[in-house]
């Protein structure tokens, strides 16, 4: 049997630029592209070069992964470029009233000043290997949809716990599209990261929420960590005798900058897209999803800047968390109006229905009309209790994250249900446990428990977990939560006010040394407690385990059916289609190139220091620090961009990315540093659901305007130094 990955490799051979454009290709699926295209769109490297599918590694190995964004290696002693908003947590580890490095900002006078991140991981890519013929050969005949799925995850669990016994692995195995195929990446992760460069929050923020997602952007969202290892180079836990991790590949910065029409790549780890999906659940995404995310985050950013205002512990506690939700809330706004503005429903069920009349032709696809199908019954059951479904898959369970990496909100619960879920997977086997809750996962939810401390603020706290139980009371009787009707049922709102005091109060989940303990007690142990905030998530944990339990059923139906209908449509279409994104490594082809988004407007593909100035108000967002002022009022700089008359500040290209692709190096035909992308504009919002070329633009900070910000603003000559940029 032919896989989705094996029928789509041939057509590419010979693709037409806009279907090589369209997509997030694997480093293995780069080397099948025709490279005598890659040469006319502007690679000057063989990719080969790009990728040695042989030694499982190459250039591309220098984009490396950090915790749900991108990075690259920018020198030979460890130095990451990513973007600002993905070290925002260290940052905020690292701030207090007294020393408000979100505010100021950072930069290390030498790497012994450099500012160590606890919980902070870097994976880097050594190997892809396709699997699918593995996996799929563990699936007994005649089996049903659960039976089958619990035989691919044994089969994972053996694949990856064979992997992990080579020296300094992490090994998983990512599944494409539901079960197309299925690959076992091979990275090194790395332990000891730390701060080195960060900008005031007024250039790394310029412009706040109110240019978030928007063209023209005018924002420094960049900064620099350097990776850590063992004197004897591999990882290491944060130790003074570590030394810099030199990598086998890192991105030279290019000095020459860039110019409209250029080709360039963007390298990256995109998280989640949709465009595998039927109609009728992407019109589930569209009216349910996003507009109640919408609804919720928005009434959430209140809660949160209400309890923070006035206490500059309170503002910086809860700074890490405010961010990604207020971004998270702008994107399931851009997500609707992209929906509607593409009118992508109706779209993708012309498509499907197209796909329906063709199969219905050829007997060697007629599985897809009944795997159609299977998907619709899917999601009707999904949609019966949705509200309620909704509102606990809000709290995340150890390492996992809400769907768009939604911090974990309220704290206490998540904490809590966590503890729950340890206690009863630790009283089965290890080797049975629920994936992130085995032995050797303890470590990284410990480390989780505290990052999270660290966002931490009772006020908000309170707010956040009334605001839970008000949604939870509010739902349709045949939806209502017992967990939730067990502790709050019986009492009005005032009622529910002093119970959730009553909680906090009286709670030991906000202590780290406490949980730590609870950790190793069973759940008998931990109702023992009488503990009332950890007794209400226990029995909401019991509650979630219902739906995961209800989940897996409908996953495994999933599992089985979409694999047969994303055949048929690839068939179908006759030209490469890239699988969902899934937070792998991916390489997305691209042109420098503005975009016209309504009659009479032209968007120009680069802003410059001009524009900064220019935006200038002397009040946040649009507030300018001083110094920067100053160096931008003096003559001549080597970054000058003559055509531009200024100093480039971001640029657009037609990268096809998504969420994950924060920090993702952007990188031209001669495999040197460009740019670091950090966004999309407004109107490719919706991209997650279907690539429009007229549209689809990414948004970097332009490379010169980092070195410029080290050069004149920060006098930072001996990090310039290290990142191959001589003094003038």
């Amino acid at each position: 049997m032919k896989t989705l990955a094996a029928v789509l490799l041939l057509p590419l051979l010979a693709a037409p630029a806009a279907s090589a454009l369209d997509g997030k290709w694997t480093p293995s699926q780069v080397l099948d592209i025709d490279p005598a295209w890659l040469r006319e769109q502007g690679l000057q490297r063989a990719p080969s070069a790009l990728w040695d599918a042989e030694r499982g590694t190459g250039l591309l190995s220098g984009a490396v992964n950090i915790g749900g964004c991108s990075g690259a290696f920018v020198s030979k002693s460890g130095l990451i470029v990513t973007n600002h908003h993905c070290l925002f947590p260290l940052l905020q580890e690292h701030s207090s009233p007294q020393r408000d490095l979100i505010r100021d900002g950072f930069l290390a006078g030498s790497p012994a000043d450099e500012l160590p991140g606890s919980t902070l991981r870097v994976q880097v890519p050594r190997r892809f290997t396709d699997v699918t013929a593995d996996v799929l050969a563990a699936i007994p005949q005649d089996t049903d949809d659960r039976a089958r799925l619990d035989a691919i995850d044994a089969r994972i669990r053996t694949l990856v716990e064979r992997c992990e016994q080579q020296p300094d692995r992490k090994c998983k195995v990512a599944v494409f599209d539901d079960g197309v195929t299925y690959t076992l990446i091979e990275s090194t992760e790395l332990r000891d990261i730390r701060l080195v460069y960060a900008p005031p929050r007024a250039i790394g923020e310029y412009g706040g929420e109110i240019d978030n997602w928007m063209w023209p952007r005018h924002t420094a969202d960049v900064a620099i960590a350097r990776a850590w290892a063992a004197p004897d180079g591999r990882p290491a836990a944060h130790d003074t005798a570590n030394r810099p991790y030199s990598p086998e590949f890192f991105f030279p910065i290019s000095q020459r900058g860039l110019a409209p029409d250029e080709f360039v790549m963007v390298l990256g780890y995109p998280g989640i897209t949709y465009r595998s999906l039927i109609a009728e659940e992407m019109h589930e995404r569209r009216h349910r999803f996003f507009e109640r995310r919408a609804d919720l985050f928005g009434e959430w950013i209140g809660h949160l800047e209400h309890a923070g205002a006035g206490d500059d512990a309170g503002r910086i506690a809860l700074a890490s968390n405010l961010k990604g939700i207020h971004n998270r809330y702008k994107n399931a706004l851009g997500q609707i109006a992209g929906l509607d503005r593409g009118d992508i429903v109706a779209r993708q069920r012309a498509q499907d229905e197209a796909v329906v009349e063709w199969a219905a032709e050829r007997p060697e696809h007629a599985g897809a009309i009944a795997a159609r199908a299977a998907l619709l019954d899917v999601l009707r059951e999904r949609e019966r209790h949705w509200e309620r479904d909704f509102l606990l898959n809000l709290i995340a369970l150890g390492t996992e994250s809400v769907p768009g990496s939604i911090p974990p909100l309220p704290k206490g619960l998540y904490y809590g249900a966590t503890l729950a879920h340890l206690a009863r997977e630790q009283a089965r086997p290890d080797t049975e446990r629920a994936a992130g809750f085995r032995d050797e996962d303890r470590p990284r939810i410990t480390e989780r428990f505290n990052r999270e401390q660290h966002n931490l603020y009772l006020p908000a706290e309170r707010r956040m977990l009334a605001a839970l139980v008000a949604r939870a009371r509010a739902l349709p009787e045949a939806q209502r939560l017992p967990s939730v009707e067990r502790h709050f049922g019986d009492l009005d709102e005032a009622g529910v006010a002093a119970r959730i005091d009553q909680m906090i109060a009286a709670t030991a989940l906000f202590d780290a040394d406490a949980r730590r303990l609870m950790m190793d007690e069973p759940e008998s142990a931990l109702r023992a407690r009488q503990d009332p905030l950890l007794t209400f998530a226990i029995d909401w944990n019991h509650d979630l385990r219902q739906l995961r339990d209800q989940e897996r059923d409908w996953n495994a139906r999933t599992a089985r059916h979409r694999p047969t209908w994303r055949r048929a449509v690839a068939a179908h279409a006759g030209r490469p289609i890239a699988s969902d994104a899934n937070g792998t490594l991916r390489v997305s082809f691209a042109h420098v190139q503005g975009y016209r988004p309504r009659d009479g407007v032209h968007y120009l593909p680069f802003t410059t220091l001009n524009g900064v100035i220019e935006k200038h108000t002397g009040a946040e967002p649009f507030n300018v620090p001083e110094r920067l002022r100053t160096a931008a009022a003096a003559p001549g700089s080597r970054w000058f961009d003559q055509r531009l008359q200024s100093i480039p500040v971001n640029f657009l290209a037609d990268g096809d990315t998504s969420g994950g692709n924060s920090g993702s190096p952007v990188v031209n035909g001669h495999g040197e540093l460009v740019g670091v992308n950090f966004d999309r504009v407004w109107e490719n919002v919706a991209n997650d659901f279907g690539f429009n070329p007229a549209v689809a633009r990414n948004v970097s900070v332009d490379i010169r305007y980092l070195l410029w910000l080290l050069d004149r603003v920060d006098g930072a000559d001996a990090l310039l130094s290290e990142l191959g940029i001589e003094r003038e």
